[in-house]
């Protein structure tokens, strides 16, 4: 945990209207999928110091969330798994695939706790951070044709604005252990992946991406199984990096925050 001393501020305790649970930390909304994460993606709850309780989406997958020109039949399914975390007592809610940014207005609207759906949210601010003459270079790793200007403008990124895209995927080799986790036609039986492999090749990708385009000031990780790879990456390129993990440690610190101990 990051702090393990009782918060002495606790006496009375008594129940919050609507929640079962108390404790809580961060509900993650799941694809309806079965495939293994290292530490660091959001699907291993091991790597994050804080609370975490999943909600497997039903009916909901990569082919639809992703691929689908038709994402509405993701809506109600993502609104119930929403209500159950709220309902759960977490304090706030964020998913595993940065292509839930399709939904973030319509779920931050349907329930009262704060939504953090993907990881693109901290683009603009990675903008703000860099200032307007560099750019944010998002990593991706579906086709970039999949990533739509509504996936963008629902968490606040502007579509002619300073920033530049690079998906994995459009490079033959570029990435073969998230394919074999991941996509469909491409996934092993069981989905499986080795992790210096999967680091090596997803490091290159990403370090490749930033020698080519002047002037990237930061680098914002679209998907979740990225971040494991974050600090690896950030001593190749030594650029700020935005990662699902930066997200969920700040959804997380403002959702709950922390007491300070010291002295003076």
């Amino acid at each position: 945990m990051i702090y393990q001393s009782r918060d002495h501020g606790i006496d009375l305790i008594k129940a919050r209207k609507g929640k079962a649970c108390y404790g809580m930390g961060l509900g993650v909304m799941l694809l309806d999928e079965e495939f293994p994460g290292f530490p660091g993606d959001v699907r291993n709850a091991s790597g994050f110091p804080y609370p975490i309780q999943f909600e497997v989406i039903e009916n909901v997958d990569m082919p639809l969330l992703i691929y689908a020109e038709d994402k509405s039949p993701c809506l109600e399914p993502l609104k119930k798994a929403a209500e159950k975390l709220q309902k759960m007592g977490c304090r706030a809610i964020t998913a595993e695939c940065g292509y839930f940014a399709y939904f973030q207005k319509e779920i931050a609207a349907h329930v009262n706790i704060p939504v953090f759906l993907s990881a693109l949210l901290q683009v603009p601010w990675a903008q703000q951070v860099i200032g307007p003459n560099k750019v944010v270079g998002i990593i991706s790793h579906a086709e970039l044709s999949t990533l739509t200007d509504k996936h963008l403008e629902s968490v606040g990124i502007q579509p002619d604005s300073n920033y530049v895209t690079y998906a994995c995927r459009e490079i033959d080799g570029a990435c073969e252990e998230f394919e074999h986790l991941w996509t469909p036609g491409k996934k092993t039986e069981p989905p499986s992946a080795h992790y210096e492999k999967t680091e090596k090749e997803f490091v290159k990708a990403a370090a490749d991406f930033y020698r080519r385009t002047p002037n990237m000031g930061a680098m914002v990780l679209e998907c979740t199984g990225m971040q494991t790879f974050a600090r690896a990456l950030q001593r190749e390129i030594e650029i700020p990096i935005f990662s699902w993990g930066t997200l969920l440690d700040f959804a997380y610190s403002v959702a709950v925050h922390r007491d300070y101990y010291g002295h003076v």
